[in-house]
Order: C-alpha cells, then structure tokens, then sequence
C-alpha cells in the first residue's frame, strides 16, 4: 500500500574466457572513463552472479571496472565457490573488492557496511581515477553520495525498484515510522543527484514522474529489465512424460506460495498425473510444510536444490512455469528475472497482474497467463487457458521471442554501454 507521504519528504537529516580490452581513440572521441560500480548484494550469490556478474563481463570489454560487493560469511565459507567467482572475474578483467556482509543489529550493521564502502570508494576513486559510479539501488546509493560530493564523479543511480516502499509493503517498515521517512529523504537525494537513472520498469517510471520534486526536474531515465544470459537460458527439446509445472526460485516475502500450492492442487485435478517440480535453496522444510498443508501428495512433487548454473537444466524438465507476487505498491518497480529465464527457456509462464510490465508482456506477447485473483475459479480458468497456451505449436519460439525483446542479456549491456558513454561525454 503506497504511503501518502512519499516522494515528499524533505525535512530530515540524513567468466572464465580471455577478453580484449577496446580503448577508444583519443583523437575521435571522448576517453572510456572508469567505473566504480557498488553493490549491497553479494556476487556469490545467485542473484550477484546473474544480475550483476553477468552484465560487468561484458561491459568490462570496453572500460575499466571495480566491483566492490557485501559477501555473506556463509557464502564466502565455500572456497570452491568463491574460487570459481573469481576465475570469472580474472578472466573478464574486473578488479573485485568483496566485504563482509554484516546484518545484525540490521540499522547498526547496514551504517558499519555503509561506512566501510565509502572509505574504500574513496581510495579507489583516488587511487584508479575512477570518474562513473553506478551504484544498484539505494543502500549502494547512500555509500555514493558522500563519494560524488568529494570526488565530483558522474553517477549512475540503477535504483532497481522502490526499495523504501517495498520494505513498508513487506511490513518491515510502518508507513508513518522514521526510517521510511529517511529512506525516502535518500531517495529524493539519490534521484535528483542522478545524472542518470534506471528502472526496471515503465510502471515505476510513470510512478517516478509523479514525485512533486520530479516536477520540471526529472533525469534521464532508462528502462531496462532484469535480464536473463539467454545463451545459457535456452530452449531444448519439450520434455517427455507427465505434464510437469515448475517453480524456480524463492518463497518468501513477496511470494505467494500458498497461492501456488493451490495451484498446483487444482491443476491435479485436471490432469490427475501432473507433477510438480520445485527448485529452490535453503527452504525445503518450509516449501514440503506448504505442500502437505495444501493436500498435495509428495510422490507428485520434487523439491530439489541447485546453483545459478544448474538451473536451465532443471527448467528444461518443466512443460509450464508458475509464480505468484503480491500485486503491492511497490511491486510495479519490479521485474521479476525469473519470468525472462522461463521464457528464454521457451516456457510460457501463469503469474498475476499488478507487478510492473509483466502482465502485459505475458498477455500482450501471448507467452503466458496473468490473472487478476487466487480463488478456486480464478485459479482453474488461468490453467485451463495456460494449458490450451502450452498446446500451441509455435508457444515456444514465442516465448524465445519474447525473451530476446524484453529480456536479452545483450540488449542490456548495450544500454548501459551507451549511458555510460553519455556519462563520458558529460
């Protein structure tokens, strides 16, 4: 639920193959400059790997990049891990600064972790003569701000959704509580330093224009999706057997699992032989809890884990993807990366309208189905639609189709190229 108050607060303190660089001739053109790039996310993570790795390898053949990211201890525990993050980052050229991820006390733990990325972007701005900082969304964002005040570099804010909303949605936050209010105090600051935004929604952007401080004085603005690397996300031979529904990914927060467990039951009344697989980390016992809860038996379900690089296979197990977002305020900035993966897979999806552009990527580019509620009827007519949608001949290659449109890895990295190239010219 969106809080009245937002967008007007102004009262509070405060991979493993060798790549070419290609430098730009000083005679023809404005020199590449280097990029300091924060993010709060960890690149041992999967979501690090896919939504910031997989960008910098390729933006990295043309500038120099620093990466400096929060690793969590658990994830940095797993040298066989670690190592093989880093031999991507060896082989794409980027200079990776990894820190210690620190959560408990959360608002202690996240100033500690602020002030240590802004000590250290100090000196790395110093000491390379780094002049772009692109931080991803607003904790990186707060670590910039004191870093483009003394150094006067050019800043790109990739606020990736409207962080300080999501967190009254997720009722971690009161709407009227203080650190709103100063989460949007940075928000404002964030934006109107920006000399260059991006969203990852057309509907966040609608929303972003409507801020009465935007009014006459809004950056330029890019949309681009949470990508998905469709060279690895590719579509293979439909799998044979029983109808199988997949879901991929987290449960919590935003997710609304019951709601798939009741799709899931209601679809095994339709095709008796249907089964569900589900892949995710670390919350088996909480998704096996779900599932007996909502009467689905465990000889229909495969609840199985697996890394970033594991997960085309699995999909490719999969006839049809589900997922359910709470439809909430803060969810029109969001772009979920799990619908491009699905759809680079040639696997149309049933999702719910109310979270950024994908319903009407999934409607519009007939890819999918995106219902409105999560009633029984509801529930049975989005299935019995997805189920006549699979049965199509050409579904698949739409579905790649789709993916090449809104959700290419490649067409990412081009717009970033190119703001990064109006930044140089700045």
């Amino acid at each position: 639920m969106w809080c009245p108050i937002a967008g007007q607060i102004d009262m509070l303190p405060m991979g493993d193959i060798s790549r070419r660089r290609i430098v730009a001739e000083p005679n023809d053109r404005a020199p590449l400059r280097s990029v300091l790039y924060l993010s709060y996310d960890g690149m041992l993570e999967p979501l690090g790997q896919s939504q910031v790795l997989a960008y910098l390898e390729s933006l990295a053949m043309t500038r120099p990049i620093h990466l400096m990211s929060f690793e969590k201890p658990k994830d940095w525990a797993d040298v066989t891990l670690r190592n093989r993050v880093q031999a991507r980052m060896d082989g794409a050229g980027i200079q990776w600064h990894p820190r210690r991820y620190h959560r408990r006390p959360s608002a202690l733990a996240t100033s500690w972790d602020i002030g240590v990325g802004v000590l250290l972007g100090l000196w790395l701005i110093i000491r390379h003569r780094l002049a772009i900082v692109h931080a991803r969304s607003y904790v990186a964002g707060v670590m910039a701000l004191p870093l483009l005040w003394m150094t006067g570099a050019r800043f790109l804010f990739d606020m990736r959704g409207l962080w300080a909303d999501e967190r009254v949605d997720g009722g971690l936050w009161p709407c009227d509580g203080r650190m709103y209010q100063l989460a949007k105090w940075f928000e404002r600051r964030l934006l109107t330093r920006a000399d260059h935004v991006v969203s990852l929604t057309n509907a966040a952007v609608s929303e972003i224009e409507r801020f009465p401080y935007l009014r006459n004085a809004m950056p330029p603005v890019s949309v681009i999706p949470t990508c998905a690397d469709l060279a690895r996300f590719a579509p293979v031979a439909p799998p044979d057997g029983p109808f199988v529904l997949g879901y991929v990914g987290s449960t919590g927060t935003w997710y609304l699992f019951d709601a798939v467990v009741a799709c899931f039951a209601q679809l095994r009344t339709m095709r008796p032989d249907a089964r569900f697989l589900v892949v995710n980390r670390g919350e088996h016992a909480y998704v096996l809890d779900r599932l007996s809860a909502g009467g689905v038996p465990m000889d229909a379900v495969e609840v199985r884990a697996a890394d970033h690089a594991e997960v085309p296979a699995q999909m490719a197990r999969m006839h049809a993807g589900v997922f359910f977002i709470k439809p909430v305020f803060s969810k029109q900035a969001s772009a979920p990366t799990k619908l491009g993966e699905f759809l680079g897979c040639g696997i149309a999806c049933l999702s719910n309208t109310g979270v950024g552009d994908m319903a009407a990527i999934l409607e519009g580019d007939r890819v999918g189905v995106a219902i409105d509620e999560f009633g029984p009827s509801a529930l049975a007519n989005g299935l019995t639609r997805l189920l006549l949608l699979v049965a199509e001949e050409n579904v698949r290659s739409r579905c790649v189709a789709a993916a090449i449109t809104h959700f290419s890895l490649d067409g990412g990295v081009a717009q970033y190229n190119r703001i990064y190239q109006l930044l140089d010219k700045e």
